[in-house]
Protein backbone atom coordinates (compact mmCIF):
# COMPACT_ATOMS: atom_id res chain seq x y z
CA UNK A 1 0.00 0.00 0.00
CA UNK A 2 1.30 3.07 -0.75
CA UNK A 3 0.09 6.67 0.52
CA UNK A 4 -2.06 7.38 -2.35
CA UNK A 5 -3.98 4.03 -1.82
CA UNK A 6 -4.02 4.91 2.00
CA UNK A 7 -5.46 8.30 1.20
CA UNK A 8 -8.35 6.63 -1.09
CA UNK A 9 -9.20 4.31 1.62
CA UNK A 10 -9.32 7.02 4.31
CA UNK A 11 -11.92 9.32 2.04
CA UNK A 12 -13.95 6.10 1.62
CA UNK A 13 -13.98 5.48 5.08
CA UNK A 14 -14.90 9.84 5.95
CA UNK A 15 -17.21 9.25 3.16
CA UNK A 16 -19.22 6.25 4.41
CA UNK A 17 -18.95 7.37 8.13
CA UNK A 18 -20.09 11.15 7.87
CA UNK A 19 -21.23 11.85 4.39
CA UNK A 20 -18.40 14.00 3.47
CA UNK A 21 -14.95 13.47 1.41
CA UNK A 22 -11.47 14.62 2.91
CA UNK A 23 -10.62 18.18 2.71
CA UNK A 24 -7.18 18.87 1.49
CA UNK A 25 -5.61 19.39 5.43
CA UNK A 26 -7.16 16.12 5.88
CA UNK A 27 -5.19 14.53 3.26
CA UNK A 28 -2.36 17.00 4.13
CA UNK A 29 -2.39 15.55 7.37
CA UNK A 30 -2.39 11.90 6.54
CA UNK A 31 0.44 12.62 4.32
CA UNK A 32 2.67 13.89 7.01
CA UNK A 33 1.75 10.85 8.78
CA UNK A 34 2.52 8.52 6.53
CA UNK A 35 6.15 10.18 5.74
CA UNK A 36 6.11 10.98 9.71
CA UNK A 37 6.40 14.52 9.35
CA UNK A 38 5.61 16.90 13.05
CA UNK A 39 2.41 18.87 12.85
CA UNK A 40 4.93 22.14 12.60
CA UNK A 41 5.96 21.20 9.24
CA UNK A 42 2.48 20.51 8.16
CA UNK A 43 0.96 23.46 9.37
CA UNK A 44 3.97 25.39 8.31
CA UNK A 45 3.51 24.09 4.51
CA UNK A 46 -0.11 24.84 4.07
CA UNK A 47 0.01 28.26 6.07
CA UNK A 48 -2.00 27.23 9.38
CA UNK A 49 -1.13 27.24 12.75
CA UNK A 50 0.00 23.81 14.48
CA UNK A 51 -2.36 24.69 17.08
CA UNK A 52 -5.13 24.38 14.36
CA UNK A 53 -3.39 21.23 12.60
CA UNK A 54 -3.57 19.33 15.89
CA UNK A 55 -7.03 19.71 16.26
CA UNK A 56 -8.14 18.47 12.75
CA UNK A 57 -5.87 15.75 13.47
CA UNK A 58 -6.91 14.88 16.54
CA UNK A 59 -10.89 14.26 15.23
CA UNK A 60 -9.18 12.76 12.20
CA UNK A 61 -7.91 9.82 14.42
CA UNK A 62 -10.65 9.74 16.29
CA UNK A 63 -12.57 9.16 13.52
CA UNK A 64 -10.49 6.26 12.08
CA UNK A 65 -10.52 4.70 15.20
CA UNK A 66 -14.48 4.50 15.53
CA UNK A 67 -14.27 3.25 12.16
CA UNK A 68 -11.46 0.77 12.02
CA UNK A 69 -12.32 -1.04 15.70
CA UNK A 70 -11.24 -0.84 19.07
CA UNK A 71 -7.86 -0.14 19.08
CA UNK A 72 -6.54 3.78 19.10
CA UNK A 73 -5.38 4.85 15.66
CA UNK A 74 -2.51 7.72 15.92
CA UNK A 75 -0.41 10.02 13.83
CA UNK A 76 2.38 7.75 14.65
CA UNK A 77 0.83 3.94 14.18
CA UNK A 78 -1.82 5.51 11.50
CA UNK A 79 0.78 4.15 8.58
CA UNK A 80 1.38 0.58 10.30
CA UNK A 81 -2.42 0.20 11.10
CA UNK A 82 -3.31 0.27 7.09
CA UNK A 83 -0.48 -1.73 6.01
CA UNK A 84 -1.49 -4.65 9.34
CA UNK A 85 -5.19 -4.63 7.24
CA UNK A 86 -4.04 -4.88 3.52
CA UNK A 87 -1.19 -7.80 4.56
CA UNK A 88 -4.56 -8.81 6.73
CA UNK A 89 -6.81 -9.04 3.50
CA UNK A 90 -9.16 -6.87 5.14
CA UNK A 91 -8.87 -3.63 2.87
CA UNK A 92 -8.22 -4.40 -1.26
CA UNK A 93 -7.93 -1.46 -3.32
CA UNK A 94 -8.67 -1.91 -6.90
CA UNK A 95 -8.12 1.41 -8.09
CA UNK A 96 -10.26 4.32 -9.87
CA UNK A 97 -12.03 4.85 -6.78
CA UNK A 98 -13.00 1.40 -6.18
CA UNK A 99 -12.57 -0.51 -2.94
CA UNK A 100 -13.42 -3.97 -1.59
CA UNK A 101 -14.17 -4.38 2.28
CA UNK A 102 -13.90 -7.82 4.11
CA UNK A 103 -13.55 -9.63 7.23
CA UNK A 104 -14.04 -6.75 9.24
CA UNK A 105 -16.17 -7.61 12.30
CA UNK A 106 -19.15 -5.55 12.68
CA UNK A 107 -17.25 -3.68 15.76
CA UNK A 108 -15.61 -2.39 13.34
CA UNK A 109 -16.93 -0.99 10.33
CA UNK A 110 -18.22 2.07 9.69
CA UNK A 111 -21.05 3.03 12.26
CA UNK A 112 -23.71 5.59 10.04
CA UNK A 113 -25.30 8.15 12.00
CA UNK A 114 -29.25 6.88 11.52
CA UNK A 115 -31.81 9.11 12.87
CA UNK A 116 -33.85 8.11 15.62
CA UNK A 117 -36.73 8.43 12.99
CA UNK A 118 -35.19 5.24 11.31
CA UNK A 119 -36.90 2.37 9.82
CA UNK A 120 -37.87 0.16 13.15
CA UNK A 121 -36.99 -2.93 10.77
CA UNK A 122 -33.28 -3.76 10.99
CA UNK A 123 -33.19 -7.04 10.37
CA UNK A 124 -34.23 -6.81 6.72
CA UNK A 125 -30.73 -5.26 6.34
CA UNK A 126 -29.07 -8.54 6.90
CA UNK A 127 -31.87 -11.24 4.75
CA UNK A 128 -28.65 -12.84 3.23
CA UNK A 129 -25.69 -12.33 4.81
CA UNK A 130 -24.42 -10.44 8.09
CA UNK A 131 -22.13 -7.13 7.84
CA UNK A 132 -19.14 -9.41 8.83
CA UNK A 133 -19.40 -11.81 5.83
CA UNK A 134 -20.75 -9.49 2.84
CA UNK A 135 -18.29 -7.71 0.57
CA UNK A 136 -19.16 -4.32 -0.49
CA UNK A 137 -17.35 -3.02 -3.65
CA UNK A 138 -17.98 0.57 -3.95
CA UNK A 139 -17.25 2.43 -7.19
CA UNK A 140 -18.18 6.27 -6.51
CA UNK A 141 -15.27 7.63 -8.41
CA UNK A 142 -17.96 9.33 -11.03
CA UNK A 143 -19.42 10.63 -7.33
CA UNK A 144 -19.00 14.60 -7.05
CA UNK A 145 -16.87 16.36 -3.82
CA UNK A 146 -19.96 16.74 -1.69
CA UNK A 147 -21.34 19.81 -0.04
CA UNK A 148 -22.49 19.86 3.54
CA UNK A 149 -25.19 17.31 4.66
CA UNK A 150 -27.55 19.75 6.28
CA UNK A 151 -30.52 17.28 8.30
CA UNK A 152 -32.65 15.44 5.80
CA UNK A 153 -34.38 13.04 8.53
CA UNK A 154 -37.79 12.86 6.86
CA UNK A 155 -36.33 12.28 2.86
CA UNK A 156 -33.32 9.46 4.51
CA UNK A 157 -35.79 7.95 6.30
CA UNK A 158 -38.23 7.47 3.21
CA UNK A 159 -35.79 6.33 0.89
CA UNK A 160 -34.61 3.79 3.29
CA UNK A 161 -38.19 2.24 3.51
CA UNK A 162 -38.25 2.14 0.17
CA UNK A 163 -34.55 0.18 -0.04
CA UNK A 164 -36.05 -2.23 2.92
CA UNK A 165 -39.11 -2.54 0.74
CA UNK A 166 -37.54 -3.92 -2.45
CA UNK A 167 -38.51 -1.00 -4.58
CA UNK A 168 -35.84 -1.11 -7.99
CA UNK A 169 -36.36 2.58 -9.32
CA UNK A 170 -35.89 5.73 -7.06
CA UNK A 171 -36.02 9.02 -8.64
CA UNK A 172 -35.21 12.02 -6.90
CA UNK A 173 -36.15 14.89 -8.25
CA UNK A 174 -35.26 18.64 -7.85
CA UNK A 175 -33.55 22.03 -9.11
CA UNK A 176 -30.02 22.38 -9.04
CA UNK A 177 -28.25 23.09 -5.74
CA UNK A 178 -31.53 21.59 -3.81
CA UNK A 179 -29.14 18.54 -2.43
CA UNK A 180 -30.20 15.39 -4.36
CA UNK A 181 -26.24 14.31 -4.19
CA UNK A 182 -25.60 15.18 -0.56
CA UNK A 183 -28.35 13.39 0.09
CA UNK A 184 -27.80 10.26 -1.83
CA UNK A 185 -24.08 10.07 -0.67
CA UNK A 186 -25.48 10.47 3.13
CA UNK A 187 -28.05 7.50 2.18
CA UNK A 188 -25.41 5.61 0.93
CA UNK A 189 -23.97 5.87 4.16
CA UNK A 190 -26.30 4.61 6.02
CA UNK A 191 -27.44 1.45 3.64
CA UNK A 192 -24.20 0.53 2.06
CA UNK A 193 -23.87 -2.75 4.22
CA UNK A 194 -27.47 -3.81 2.48
CA UNK A 195 -25.84 -3.80 -1.37
CA UNK A 196 -22.80 -6.72 -2.54
CA UNK A 197 -21.96 -3.44 -5.48
CA UNK A 198 -22.69 0.20 -5.44
CA UNK A 199 -21.95 2.11 -8.25
CA UNK A 200 -22.37 5.85 -8.80
CA UNK A 201 -22.28 7.19 -12.45
CA UNK A 202 -23.38 10.71 -14.12
CA UNK A 203 -24.68 10.69 -17.39
CA UNK A 204 -23.12 14.68 -17.69
CA UNK A 205 -21.72 13.48 -21.46
CA UNK A 206 -24.62 11.80 -22.62
CA UNK A 207 -23.53 8.45 -23.08
CA UNK A 208 -25.27 5.85 -25.01
CA UNK A 209 -27.14 3.13 -23.72
CA UNK A 210 -24.99 0.40 -24.54
CA UNK A 211 -22.22 1.91 -23.81
CA UNK A 212 -23.30 3.29 -19.77
CA UNK A 213 -24.08 -0.83 -19.97
CA UNK A 214 -20.85 -1.98 -20.63
CA UNK A 215 -19.24 0.27 -18.49
CA UNK A 216 -21.66 -0.84 -15.25
CA UNK A 217 -21.25 -4.30 -15.81
CA UNK A 218 -17.09 -3.91 -16.00
CA UNK A 219 -17.50 -2.32 -12.74
CA UNK A 220 -20.04 -5.47 -11.38
CA UNK A 221 -17.27 -7.53 -12.00
CA UNK A 222 -14.74 -5.69 -10.00
CA UNK A 223 -13.05 -4.28 -12.83
CA UNK A 224 -12.41 -6.72 -14.91
CA UNK A 225 -12.60 -6.42 -19.12
CA UNK A 226 -15.95 -6.80 -20.37
CA UNK A 227 -16.12 -9.14 -23.26
CA UNK A 228 -17.85 -7.75 -26.28
CA UNK A 229 -21.11 -9.47 -27.00
CA UNK A 230 -20.46 -12.12 -29.28
CA UNK A 231 -22.58 -12.13 -32.81
CA UNK A 232 -22.70 -15.04 -34.60
CA UNK A 233 -21.17 -15.07 -38.79
CA UNK A 234 -23.80 -14.49 -40.96
CA UNK A 235 -22.83 -18.18 -41.95
CA UNK A 236 -23.45 -19.57 -38.70
CA UNK A 237 -27.12 -20.61 -37.73
CA UNK A 238 -28.83 -19.22 -34.67
CA UNK A 239 -28.29 -21.14 -31.84
CA UNK A 240 -31.53 -23.62 -31.92
CA UNK A 241 -31.70 -23.27 -27.57
CA UNK A 242 -32.52 -19.44 -26.77
CA UNK A 243 -29.91 -18.04 -24.44
CA UNK A 244 -31.56 -16.81 -20.84
CA UNK A 245 -34.08 -14.22 -20.30
CA UNK A 246 -34.15 -13.07 -24.29
CA UNK A 247 -36.71 -10.85 -23.98
CA UNK A 248 -34.41 -8.91 -21.68
CA UNK A 249 -31.19 -9.45 -23.94
CA UNK A 250 -32.62 -8.03 -27.03
CA UNK A 251 -33.78 -4.70 -25.26
CA UNK A 252 -30.02 -4.38 -22.99
CA UNK A 253 -27.82 -4.87 -26.30
CA UNK A 254 -26.93 -8.19 -25.20
CA UNK A 255 -25.25 -7.29 -22.28
CA UNK A 256 -26.32 -9.36 -18.81
CA UNK A 257 -26.63 -7.02 -16.76
CA UNK A 258 -30.14 -8.03 -15.25
CA UNK A 259 -27.95 -11.29 -14.40
CA UNK A 260 -25.96 -9.06 -12.40
CA UNK A 261 -28.77 -7.76 -11.00
CA UNK A 262 -30.23 -10.73 -9.78
CA UNK A 263 -27.23 -12.83 -8.92
CA UNK A 264 -26.13 -9.52 -6.45
CA UNK A 265 -27.32 -6.41 -4.42
CA UNK A 266 -26.54 -4.00 -6.89
CA UNK A 267 -27.28 -0.33 -5.80
CA UNK A 268 -27.27 1.93 -8.81
CA UNK A 269 -26.83 5.57 -8.91
CA UNK A 270 -27.45 7.22 -12.43
CA UNK A 271 -26.85 11.32 -11.80
CA UNK A 272 -27.60 14.22 -14.77
CA UNK A 273 -30.57 12.30 -16.14
CA UNK A 274 -31.84 15.62 -17.32
CA UNK A 275 -28.94 15.84 -20.17
CA UNK A 276 -30.59 12.58 -22.17
CA UNK A 277 -33.76 14.52 -22.70
CA UNK A 278 -34.60 17.05 -25.51
CA UNK A 279 -34.62 21.05 -24.74
CA UNK A 280 -37.68 22.91 -26.02
CA UNK A 281 -39.65 19.51 -25.64
CA UNK A 282 -41.99 19.09 -22.94
CA UNK A 283 -40.19 17.56 -19.79
CA UNK A 284 -38.72 13.67 -19.90
CA UNK A 285 -38.80 13.42 -23.69
CA UNK A 286 -35.42 11.70 -24.92
CA UNK A 287 -33.27 13.26 -27.16
CA UNK A 288 -32.91 11.48 -30.50
CA UNK A 289 -31.13 8.03 -30.23
CA UNK A 290 -31.94 7.63 -26.16
CA UNK A 291 -35.27 6.68 -25.94
CA UNK A 292 -34.02 3.27 -25.57
CA UNK A 293 -33.14 4.60 -22.18
CA UNK A 294 -36.88 4.58 -21.26
CA UNK A 295 -36.93 1.01 -21.87
CA UNK A 296 -33.91 0.41 -19.93
CA UNK A 297 -35.78 2.13 -16.98
CA UNK A 298 -39.00 0.10 -17.74
CA UNK A 299 -37.58 -3.21 -17.42
CA UNK A 300 -35.59 -2.74 -14.71
CA UNK A 301 -38.43 -1.66 -12.71
CA UNK A 302 -40.82 -5.05 -14.60
CA UNK A 303 -38.14 -7.51 -13.91
CA UNK A 304 -37.55 -9.57 -11.12
CA UNK A 305 -34.62 -8.96 -8.57
CA UNK A 306 -33.34 -7.41 -5.60
CA UNK A 307 -31.34 -4.53 -6.79
CA UNK A 308 -31.99 -1.15 -7.02
CA UNK A 309 -31.72 2.23 -9.20
CA UNK A 310 -31.82 5.64 -8.25
CA UNK A 311 -31.56 8.49 -10.91
CA UNK A 312 -30.85 12.09 -10.09
CA UNK A 313 -32.44 14.31 -12.19
CA UNK A 314 -33.89 18.07 -12.72
CA UNK A 315 -36.99 16.44 -14.36
CA UNK A 316 -39.15 13.34 -14.63
CA UNK A 317 -38.62 10.76 -17.34
CA UNK A 318 -41.91 10.54 -18.55
CA UNK A 319 -41.94 6.65 -18.13
CA UNK A 320 -42.22 7.07 -14.59
CA UNK A 321 -45.45 8.84 -13.68
CA UNK A 322 -47.10 5.27 -15.60
CA UNK A 323 -44.43 3.24 -13.60
CA UNK A 324 -44.87 4.19 -10.18
CA UNK A 325 -47.74 3.76 -7.19
CA UNK A 326 -47.77 3.19 -3.39
CA UNK A 327 -47.40 -0.65 -3.93
CA UNK A 328 -45.30 -0.48 -6.66
CA UNK A 329 -41.65 -0.58 -6.69
CA UNK A 330 -41.06 2.51 -8.54
CA UNK A 331 -41.20 5.68 -6.14
CA UNK A 332 -40.24 9.09 -6.66
CA UNK A 333 -38.95 11.85 -4.58
CA UNK A 334 -39.48 15.51 -5.08
CA UNK A 335 -36.48 17.08 -2.99
CA UNK A 336 -37.95 20.39 -2.00
CA UNK A 337 -35.86 23.04 0.35
CA UNK A 338 -34.96 23.19 3.22
CA UNK A 339 -36.74 24.97 6.05
CA UNK A 340 -35.31 26.07 10.10
CA UNK A 341 -32.30 23.68 9.06
CA UNK A 342 -30.58 26.49 6.62
CA UNK A 343 -30.34 28.09 8.94
CA UNK A 344 -26.94 26.38 9.62
CA UNK A 345 -25.53 27.50 6.04
CA UNK A 346 -26.18 31.66 8.34
CA UNK A 347 -24.59 30.22 11.37
CA UNK A 348 -21.23 29.00 9.43
CA UNK A 349 -21.26 32.26 7.47
CA UNK A 350 -21.26 34.17 9.99
CA UNK A 351 -24.50 35.70 8.91
CA UNK A 352 -26.16 38.75 11.52
CA UNK A 353 -29.65 39.27 12.56
CA UNK A 354 -31.06 36.05 12.91
CA UNK A 355 -34.52 37.16 13.72
CA UNK A 356 -34.46 38.00 9.77
CA UNK A 357 -32.93 34.84 8.62
CA UNK A 358 -36.63 32.79 8.10
CA UNK A 359 -37.86 35.70 5.25
CA UNK A 360 -34.06 34.62 3.70
CA UNK A 361 -35.23 31.31 3.85
CA UNK A 362 -38.52 31.75 2.55
CA UNK A 363 -37.61 34.26 -0.31
CA UNK A 364 -34.47 31.48 -1.66
CA UNK A 365 -36.89 28.56 -0.75
CA UNK A 366 -34.44 26.62 1.18
CA UNK A 367 -32.16 26.30 -1.56
CA UNK A 368 -29.06 25.37 0.02
CA UNK A 369 -26.60 26.50 -3.01
CA UNK A 370 -28.83 29.63 -3.50
CA UNK A 371 -28.85 30.20 0.06
CA UNK A 372 -25.01 30.02 0.46
CA UNK A 373 -24.77 32.31 -2.95
CA UNK A 374 -26.87 34.85 -1.64
CA UNK A 375 -25.28 34.75 2.09
CA UNK A 376 -21.98 35.45 0.11
CA UNK A 377 -23.10 38.68 -1.06
CA UNK A 378 -24.72 40.01 2.20
CA UNK A 379 -21.20 39.23 3.82
CA UNK A 380 -19.47 41.52 1.12
CA UNK A 381 -21.79 43.96 0.31
CA UNK A 382 -23.80 44.30 3.39
CA UNK A 383 -21.45 43.32 6.32
CA UNK A 384 -23.73 40.68 7.08
CA UNK A 385 -26.52 42.57 7.76
CA UNK A 386 -29.80 40.90 6.31
CA UNK A 387 -32.15 44.09 7.11
CA UNK A 388 -30.32 45.80 4.97
CA UNK A 389 -29.63 43.41 1.89
CA UNK A 390 -33.63 42.82 2.10
CA UNK A 391 -34.35 46.68 2.37
CA UNK A 392 -33.77 46.67 -1.69
CA UNK A 393 -36.99 46.43 -3.43
CA UNK A 394 -35.37 43.52 -6.31
CA UNK A 395 -34.51 40.12 -5.74
CA UNK A 396 -30.55 39.50 -6.05
CA UNK A 397 -29.85 36.92 -8.52
CA UNK A 398 -26.34 37.34 -9.45
CA UNK A 399 -25.25 34.32 -10.25
CA UNK A 400 -28.45 32.80 -10.22
CA UNK A 401 -28.86 33.62 -13.22
CA UNK A 402 -26.52 31.12 -14.93
CA UNK A 403 -27.84 28.74 -13.11
CA UNK A 404 -31.82 29.47 -13.92
CA UNK A 405 -30.90 29.84 -17.62
CA UNK A 406 -29.45 25.84 -17.50
CA UNK A 407 -33.09 25.78 -16.57
CA UNK A 408 -35.61 27.84 -18.54
CA UNK A 409 -33.44 27.11 -21.95
CA UNK A 410 -35.18 24.08 -21.93
CA UNK A 411 -39.00 24.95 -22.11
CA UNK A 412 -40.45 25.08 -25.10
CA UNK A 413 -42.78 28.40 -26.45
CA UNK A 414 -45.81 27.39 -24.74
CA UNK A 415 -43.97 26.73 -21.14
CA UNK A 416 -42.46 30.40 -21.84
CA UNK A 417 -45.52 31.62 -22.30
CA UNK A 418 -47.39 29.85 -19.01
CA UNK A 419 -44.71 30.79 -16.67
CA UNK A 420 -44.41 34.38 -18.11
CA UNK A 421 -48.24 34.55 -17.20
CA UNK A 422 -47.71 33.30 -13.64
CA UNK A 423 -44.81 35.98 -12.99
CA UNK A 424 -47.66 38.48 -13.86
CA UNK A 425 -50.19 36.98 -11.78
CA UNK A 426 -49.40 38.13 -8.02
CA UNK A 427 -52.24 35.60 -6.65
CA UNK A 428 -51.98 31.58 -7.06
CA UNK A 429 -53.56 31.39 -10.81
CA UNK A 430 -56.85 29.01 -11.50
CA UNK A 431 -55.65 27.36 -14.95
CA UNK A 432 -59.65 26.99 -15.42
CA UNK A 433 -59.96 30.44 -16.22
CA UNK A 434 -57.50 31.28 -19.23
CA UNK A 435 -57.03 34.48 -19.85
CA UNK A 436 -57.60 35.52 -23.82
CA UNK A 437 -53.76 36.50 -24.27
CA UNK A 438 -52.59 33.31 -22.84
CA UNK A 439 -53.10 31.31 -26.24
CA UNK A 440 -53.32 27.77 -24.96
CA UNK A 441 -56.32 25.69 -25.50
CA UNK A 442 -57.46 24.06 -21.81
CA UNK A 443 -55.96 20.75 -22.94
CA UNK A 444 -52.57 22.65 -23.97
CA UNK A 445 -52.42 24.38 -20.80
CA UNK A 446 -52.83 21.36 -18.34
CA UNK A 447 -49.84 19.23 -20.45
CA UNK A 448 -47.86 22.54 -20.23
CA UNK A 449 -48.56 23.03 -16.17
CA UNK A 450 -47.61 19.18 -15.56
CA UNK A 451 -44.19 19.38 -17.53
CA UNK A 452 -43.37 22.69 -15.48
CA UNK A 453 -44.92 21.09 -12.29
CA UNK A 454 -41.81 17.89 -13.38
CA UNK A 455 -39.54 20.25 -13.53
CA UNK A 456 -39.85 22.06 -10.55
CA UNK A 457 -40.43 25.25 -11.84
CA UNK A 458 -44.04 25.80 -10.23
CA UNK A 459 -45.65 25.30 -7.19
CA UNK A 460 -49.08 24.21 -6.34
CA UNK A 461 -51.44 25.67 -3.79
CA UNK A 462 -54.78 24.75 -2.40
CA UNK A 463 -57.19 27.43 -2.13
CA UNK A 464 -61.22 26.58 -1.76
CA UNK A 465 -60.38 22.72 -2.13
CA UNK A 466 -59.07 23.60 -6.04
CA UNK A 467 -55.27 23.32 -6.78
CA UNK A 468 -53.79 26.64 -8.01
CA UNK A 469 -50.24 27.64 -9.29
CA UNK A 470 -47.41 29.96 -8.58
CA UNK A 471 -43.85 30.75 -8.94
CA UNK A 472 -41.49 31.09 -6.05
CA UNK A 473 -39.77 35.00 -5.74
CA UNK A 474 -36.63 34.23 -7.51
CA UNK A 475 -38.38 32.43 -10.25
CA UNK A 476 -40.29 35.26 -10.47
CA UNK A 477 -37.77 37.79 -10.73
CA UNK A 478 -35.67 36.03 -13.02
CA UNK A 479 -38.62 35.66 -16.06
CA UNK A 480 -39.28 39.29 -14.86
CA UNK A 481 -35.21 40.80 -15.28
CA UNK A 482 -35.40 38.77 -19.20
CA UNK A 483 -38.34 41.19 -20.49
Amino acid sequence: MDVEEALEFVDHLALTTTGKHLDSLQKAILRGAWDNQKYKEIAQHHNRSEKYVKEVGFKLWKLLSVALGKEQVSKANFRAKLENLQASNIVSLVGNGCIHIGNLSSESLPSPEVSQSEPQDKNKFNEKTSNSERKIHLDLSDAPEPNLFYNRTSELTTLQNWILGRTRLITILGLSGIGKTALTLQLISQIQHEFDRIIWRSLRNSPPLASLQTDLIKSCRGGAPVPAPSVPAPSVPAPSVPAPYPEERATTGGLPLLEYLRSHRCLIILDDIQTIFSSQQLAGNYQPGYENYGTFFKQLTESSHNSCLILLSWEKPREIAALEGENRPCKSLQLNGLGPEAQEIFREKGLAEPEKWSELIDLYRGNPLWLNIVTTLIQDLFGGSVSEFLSYDTLFLGDLESLLHQHFDRLTASEQQAIAWLANTPEPADISKIPENLQLSPPELLKVMQSLGRRSLVETVKQNGRSHFTIGPVIREYITNKK
